[in-house]
């Protein structure tokens, strides 16, 4: 488990499935843009990329094409380790996001359980979660497990009991706190989590949505943990002022950790933490 010497790993979330571009232009939408923003916050300090897509018209897509020819993007323009979203949108049917990994990403988000996301519902029931899992051990891509309540917690410890680890053999976890509907982003739930995580897990982060941006940010850093941050989940950088880019959320999450003693980890030093092989093709 980390402590509070350990680099940090800063995965940055540039652009989520939620907000529309009309409401947000600064959000990166287009496969330059997300290149883009990705340079910057690899530059800042970032080392994965958790990455949603859209389509011609900005809205959200699991198109695979379209997400194939963003992971060969990244890989050519970053050495950043490239995590694709396997949630999508809170519409998107089970068997395409199964498909996701058909683009051979480093990584993949396996979300732990059906949860509310506001006034949706974001489905993830326990066959598709084994059957998510299963398919990552078999494509040798490495899950990280969100975890957006205690229960996911629970849920983690029975996969991994009946399934054995991922691929890699290191056990990554983020806890997506205060969605309406899961846990709250608060202090004592990032400890109760983390005080009921299994003994397999070797690393976990945190990620506060909205207003928890920054309590779950301190609470992390305090515990030893890590950070995912970026324009995904939290599109204000104080009360009232807009972020103006995702390189400005690494940027504040560089300066906490530094407050904090710890480094921000490099893109090598993140694939050796989630058991993964250098990547071929990349910037590096």
């Amino acid at each position: 488990m980390p402590v509070m010497s350990d680099p940090l790993l800063i995965t940055v979330a540039p652009t989520g499935a939620e907000t529309a571009k009309a409401d947000c232009p600064q959000l990166p939408t287009t496969l330059e843009e997300l290149v883009a923003t990705a340079k910057e916050c690899e530059a800042a300090g970032a080392a994965m990329i958790h990455v949603h897509i859209r389509d011609g018209e900005h809205k959200p897509t699991l198109d695979l094409g379209r997400l194939t020819d963003t992971v060969t993007a990244l890989r050519e323009g970053t050495d950043l380790v490239v995590q694709l979203s396997t949630g999508g949108s809170v519409h998107d049917p089970l068997d395409q996001r199964l498909e996701v990994l058909d683009a051979a990403p480093d990584s993949c988000s396996l979300t732990m359980g059906t949860t509310n996301f506001g006034d949706d519902v974001f489905s993830n029931p326990w066959p598709f979660v084994c059957d998510l899992y299963q398919l990552s051990q078999e494509r040798r891509v490495v899950p990280e497990f969100e975890l957006f309540d205690l229960g996911h917690v629970a849920a983690l410890h029975r996969l991994l009991g009946k399934y054995g680890l991922p691929y890699g053999g290191r056990v990554h976890v983020d806890f997506v706190m205060g969605v309406p509907g899961g846990m709250r982003g608060t202090a004592a739930a990032l400890v109760a989590g983390v005080a009921g995580l299994p003994d397999a897990v070797t690393s976990w982060s945190a990620t506060g949505i909205g207003r928890s941006t920054l309590a779950v940010m301190l609470a992390s850093l305090a515990q030893g943990g890590h950070l995912r941050v970026g324009m995904e989940d939290v599109l204000t950088i104080s009360k009232g002022v807009p972020v103006e880019s995702n390189r400005q959320l690494v940027d504040r999450a560089v300066e906490a950790g530094r407050l904090a003693q710890r480094t921000p980890m490099t893109t090598a030093q993140a694939r050796e933490l989630l058991g993964l092989s250098a990547p071929s093709g990349s910037a590096g």
